[in-house]
C-alpha cells in the first residue's frame, strides 16, 4: 500500500535528484521519488527524461507511464525539439500511456524519427491509444489517420519498427472491431499482405497470428 508522503518528504527526494552526484546514485533517487507516484515529483521526472542517465531516464519513464493521464499535459507542454533525448524518451511515456492527447507526437516519431528503437515504441503506443478518450467525432478521423501511419510503418526498412507497426495495428483493429469501419477490411487485407511478403519470417508470422485471433 502507497504511503501518502508530506510535502517535506516529497521536497527531500527532489533535491536528492537535483544534488546526485554519480550515475548510481541519480538512478536511486530517481526511482525513489517515482514510487511516491504523487503528481507534484511529474516536473522532476520530466527533467529527468533530458539528462544524459540512460539508466535514471528509463526509470523515470516507468515512474511517469504509472502515474498515468496526469503526466500527459505537462509532458507535452514540455517537449524541446532541440532535446531529442528528451523528446525521445517523452515519446515511450505517451506509448506507454495511451492517451490520444499524445497523438500527434506519436504519429510524426513513428513516420519520421531517425532512430529505430522511438520509431518502435510510437507505433506500438498507436496500436495502445486508449479511444475513448477522445470525443466521437474526432475518434474516427484520427483513427484514420493511425491506419494510414501504421500502413506507412509497417514499410520501414527496419524489421523491428514493421514488426512494431503490425502489433500497431492489431491493437488498432482490436479497438474497432465491434464497429469495422470501412477501412477495417483494408487493414485485414494489409495484414494478409505483409503475411505473404515481407522478408523477415518474424513479421510474416506476427502477421499471420494477429489474423488467426480474428
Amino acid at each position: 500500500m502507497l504511503l501518502k508522503m508530506t510535502t517535506n518528504q516529497i521536497h527531500k527526494l527532489i533535491e536528492a535528484v537535483d544534488e546526485a552526484y554519480s550515475a548510481e546514485g541519480m538512478l536511486l533517487a530517481v526511482k525513489a521519488l517515482s514510487a511516491t507516484q504523487d503528481p507534484a515529483v511529474i516536473p522532476t521526472l520530466i527533467k529527468v527524461l533530458g539528462y544524459n542517465n540512460p539508466g535514471a531516464a528509463v526509470a523515470a519513464v516507468d515512474g511517469l507511464i504509472s502515474m498515468g493521464e496526469p503526466a500527459v499535459g505537462p509532458i507535452l507542454e514540455s517537449v524541446d525539439g532541440y532535446n531529442y533525448g528528451a523528446r525521445s524518451w517523452a515519446v515511450r511515456v505517451l506509448a506507454g500511456i495511451g492517451d490520444p492527447r499524445g497523438l500527434e507526437l506519436l504519429i510524426a516519431a513513428a513516420e519520421s524519427d531517425f532512430a529505430l528503437s522511438v520509431r518502435r515504441a510510437a507505433a506500438r503506443g498507436l496500436g495502445n491509444l486508449r479511444w475513448e478518450k477522445l470525443p466521437t467525432p474526432a475518434r474516427a478521423e484520427a483513427q484514420n489517420r493511425t491506419l494510414n501511419t501504421l500502413l506507412q510503418v509497417c514499410q520501414d526498412p527496419e524489421w523491428v519498427v514493421r514488426y512494431a507497426g503490425v502489433v500497431g495495428l492489431e491493437g488498432l483493429a482490436n479497438a474497432v472491431k465491434s464497429e469495422q469501419p470501412v477501412w477495417f477490411n483494408a487493414l485485414k487485407t494489409q495484414l494478409e499482405k505483409i503475411s505473404l511478403t515481407d522478408n523477415v519470417i518474424a513479421v510474416r508470422s506476427r502477421s499471420l497470428w494477429t489474423l488467426a485471433k480474428w
